[in-house]
């Protein structure tokens, strides 16, 4: 076997060694964080006790220690959090770079030793964390949106049985399911550690980034400093947010088609160059085996898939 092979199939266990490393870390530093979570307003005394969580992933503190007082690792920073994402900038960059050099050598060998397959992996590892945590950030944003009209109505009803906001929003993190529970629980803790309400709010504002939460924090915030019947203003945007859900709704089911149409032009030339490879490599390879005509045909028809798809989502989205 050419050495070159056995030393990319060593880089590809390298890099799967090094990937279930750092998940692991994660889950276990997940649960020790649910543990310490659980003793509320004694968290703080907890951690003392406990002294600074250990991590098992070197890499990760590696790139910590590298990046310390950074100012592009706040951007990140935030992007986790609104993810959800259980890793700090260092293990997400230590990530990013296992993943560069996983699809460059994933890449190598698919392609047979082709360094121009192994650098397109490359570039598609480089994109593949990026588009992992915005789909999180997505999917997590729209289930808190989802949540946010019953999430105001049980505020308005705690506050009309009597409870302060700081009750009502307990109450919200003991009975609504995540996202919103999490945050609210979050804004909870925060408060109890020495912060102020108007803090914690716009930390939770930072970590969801939603317009119909914004309107929720300076209702609130506003409130707080002139006075006013907040069950009230809350119960307005209240409906407000409802009937904004409802007709988002309506809009997804009636643009769903043009994008499921978006998705599947951008992917067929793509299914279909990858089926002509497994089928009959050496034909297919002609396309970039030396000519640049070939070249040129690649590079056209990337321009044009990609921009179809871009025209083909402008259209579809909406905004509501």
């Amino acid at each position: 076997m050419n050495i070159t092979i056995i030393v990319a199939i060593a880089i590809a266990i390298g890099v799967i060694l090094l990937v279930i490393g750092i998940v692991t870390s994660m889950s276990e530093r997940g649960e020790v964080e649910k543990r310490l979570q659980s003793f509320g307003g004694a968290e703080r005394e907890a951690q003392k006790e406990a002294g600074p969580i250990k991590r098992a992933s070197p890499v990760g503190e590696a790139f910590n220690r590298v990046l310390a007082g950074r100012s592009f690792t706040g951007k990140i920073s935030t992007q986790l959090a609104r993810a959800d994402v259980k890793l700090t900038v260092g293990e997400y960059l230590a990530l990013l770079v296992i993943a560069i050099v996983g699809g460059g050598a994933i890449g190598y060998l698919i392609g047979g030793q082709n360094i121009i397959l192994a650098i397109l992996g490359a570039v598609g590892g480089y994109f593949a964390p990026g588009i992992y945590v915005g789909f999180m950030q997505g999917r997590r944003l729209n289930q808190f949106n989802d949540q946010l009209g019953d999430t105001i109505n049980l505020l308005v009803n705690g506050l009309r049985s009597g409870y302060s906001i700081l009750q009502a929003m307990e109450a919200v993190g003991h009975e609504l399911p995540q996202p919103v529970s999490g945050e609210f629980d979050r804004v909870i803790k925060e408060v109890q550690l020495g912060l102020t309400l108007e803090q914690s709010l716009q930390n939770m504002l930072r970590r969801v980034k939603s317009d119909d939460l914004d309107l929720v924090v300076t209702a609130i915030n506003v409130q707080r400093e002139v006075g006013g019947n907040l069950a009230e203003i809350l119960e307005v945007i209240s409906h407000t947010i409802r009937e904004r859900v409802r007709i988002k709704g309506e809009v997804r089911v009636l643009t769903a088609q043009g994008m499921l149409t978006g998705y599947v032009i951008t992917g067929l030339p793509i299914a279909i160059t990858l089926l002509l490879y497994v089928m009959n490599r050496e034909y297919i390879s002609r396309l970039w085996s030396g000519h640049i005509c070939g070249w040129v045909m690649i590079a056209a028809g990337v321009i044009l898939i990609s921009s179809g798809f871009v025209i083909i989502q402008k259209i579809v989205h909406i905004e509501v």
